[in-house]
């Protein structure tokens, strides 16, 4: 990866590699954001980081997460359990049962996610009225 001469003098080394660039195209940062940037990963991340350390089950998580389907649920537990930020445990029973918990990197992801689930709520009402106006003046 490359760095954009923009961003190159503000990144510092990651003890684990070269840190990610955002502005390079190829760079995996961007497909991260985009997993990480969701509404429901957002939710599962404060739901689990509630709990945290205890383990939360699939429908304990369904049922806190309202509005989501079990099918983008479970996708979403999928995409952070690879991304390294949840770990997930299965029972052997019938039916089984599967339980989840933030990882400490998992962890790490709380405090920024709270930021702008804090930001959003506290700027709705703002975003909302410049949405309507923008809907007025392209009317």
């Amino acid at each position: 990866m490359t760095s954009s001469p923009t961003s190159r003098a503000s990144r510092s080394p990651s003890p684990d590699g070269p840190r990610g660039d955002l502005f390079d195209p190829q760079c995996p940062t961007r497909r991260l954001l985009e997993r990480i940037g969701t509404k429901w990963t957002s939710m599962a991340v404060k739901v689990l980081a509630e709990a945290s350390p205890e383990e939360v089950r699939f429908a304990e998580l369904q049922r806190r997460m309202a509005g989501i389907s079990q099918k983008m649920l479970s996708a979403t537990l999928q995409g952070l359990a690879r991304d390294g930020l949840v770990g997930r445990r299965v029972e052997a029973t019938v039916p089984p049962r599967v339980y989840y918990r933030l990882t400490p990197l998992g962890l790490t992801l709380e405090e920024p996610l709270a930021a702008l689930r804090e930001w959003a709520e506290a700027h709705m009402a703002e975003v909302d009225r410049a949405n309507r106006r923008s809907e007025r003046q392209q009317a």
